[in-house]
C-alpha cells in the first residue's frame, strides 16, 4: 500500500467564518453562600469550553453568540477589582469591533447584573436581569424561554447549583435553542468548596455531545450531591435488619461477601469497608459504626440490588 501524503499547511488557506453559538444561559450568584455560577445549553459541541467563566469573590460571565472568549477572563479581572457588572460590560464592548454580534451576561461580586444582546444576533435573541442574575439567549424559539428560566430560578428552592439547573431545564422545556440540543454545562465557584477545600471549583460538569444534554447534566449534579454532600445524623441508615440484608445482598452480588450471617459482624464490616471505599462513598458512611447516609443507601439499592 502506498503512503497517503497530507498536503502541507498553507497560510493562504481559506478562513472559514466562526459559527455562532445559538445558546441560552443563566448567570447568577447567592450572596449568602458566597457562590457564583453559570448554566448553559446549546446546539453546539462542548459549549462549556466556551461560554461559562466563574471566579469566587469576583463574579461570573457567560459569553455567547459570536462569542468573544476574552470577555471571560477580562470580565472576571475587572469585576475582581471591584467594578460593577454594568461598568465591566461597557468596557468589554467598547474595545470590541464585533460587539453587534456578541451576547453577554454578567453578575459581579455584589450581585449586580448586566446583560447585552448585539443587534446582529439572530432572532429570537434577548435577555433579562434582576438582583443576582442575568439570563440571555439567541436563536431561541421565543421570549418564553427566557421568561421560564427566570421564573424557575426565582421559585426554585435549594442551593445555587440546583437553582441554576432548574432554570436551564425550564428553558429547554419552553423550547430552548430552536435548532435542537447538543451540549450543556454547569460551573459554580465558592470559596474553598472544591475537592479537599484546596480550590474554589464547587461544581464543574460538562456534557459535550448528547441527544439530551440537560437531562444528562442533571444526572451528574445528582451524583455530585451523592459523592460530596452531607446528611444530618437523622438521615443515617443503621446497618441492621432489612437495611443490613439489602447491603449484604448487594455485596454478595458484587463479590465482596460470601457469608450467610444476618449480623453486622467482623466479616460484614470488612466487606462493607472495601465496598464503600471502592464506590467512593467513604465520606458518607462509617463501617466501624455500621451506618451509611440515607441518600447513598437509597442510591446503592436502586442501582445495584
Amino acid at each position: 500500500m502506498g503512503r497517503v501524503m497530507c498536503p502541507p499547511f498553507s497560510r493562504k488557506a481559506k478562513n472559514y467564518p466562526m459559527q455562532k453559538l445559538a445558546t441560552f444561559s443563566v448567570v447568577a450568584c447567592d450572596p449568602k453562600a458566597r457562590a457564583w455560577g453559570v448554566a448553559v445549553a446549546s446546539k453546539f459541541p462542548a459549549v462549556g469550553a466556551v461560554v461559562p467563566w466563574v471566579k469566587a469573590r469576583a463574579g461570573a460571565v457567560a459569553t455567547q453568540a459570536l462569542a468573544n472568549t476574552s470577555f471571560g477572563p477580562r470580565g472576571l479581572e475587572l469585576m475582581g477589582r471591584g467594578l460593577s457588572a454594568k461598568t465591566t460590560l461597557e468596557r468589554l464592548l467598547a474595545r470590541d469591533p464585533d460587539r453587534d454580534h456578541r451576547q453577554v451576561g454578567l453578575v459581579d461580586s455584589k450581585g449586580r447584573s448586566a446583560s447585552y444582546t448585539g443587534k446582529a444576533c439572530a432572532d429570537w435573541a434577548g435577555g433579562r436581569t434582576g438582583p443576582c442574575y442575568a439570563i440571555q439567549g439567541n436563536i431561541l424559539t421565543g421570549v418564553e424561554v427566557i421568561a421560564e428560566m427566570e421564573r424557575a430560578l426565582i421559585e426554585t428552592k435549594g442551593d445555587l447549583p440546583r437553582r441554576l439547573m432548574a432554570s436551564l431545564d425550564a428553558g429547554s422545556r419552553a423550547g430552548g435553542d430552536r435548532r435542537g440540543r447538543q451540549s450543556a454545562a454547569l460551573y459554580v465557584a465558592k470559596p474553598k468548596a472544591g475537592y479537599g477545600g484546596h480550590n474554589d471549583r464547587w461544581v464543574d460538569y460538562r456534557v459535550d455531545n448528547h441527544l439530551n444534554p440537560i437531562s444528562k447534566l442533571a444526572e451528574l449534579l445528582e451524583l455530585h450531591g451523592l459523592y460530596f454532600g452531607k446528611s444530618p445524623k437523622s438521615e443515617r441508615v443503621r446497618l441492621i435488619g432489612a437495611a443490613l440484608k439489602d447491603i449484604q445482598e448487594i455485596m454478595k452480588k458484587l463479590g465482596y461477601y460470601t457469608s450467610s450471617s444476618s449480623r453486622y459482624d467482623e466479616t460484614t464490616r470488612a466487606a462493607f469497608k472495601a465496598f464503600i471505599n471502592n464506590e467512593n462513598f467513604e465520606e458518607r458512611a462509617d463501617p466501624e459504626a455500621g451506618w451509611v447516609d440515607g441518600p447513598v443507601f437509597e442510591y446503592l439499592v436502586r442501582k445495584l440490588r
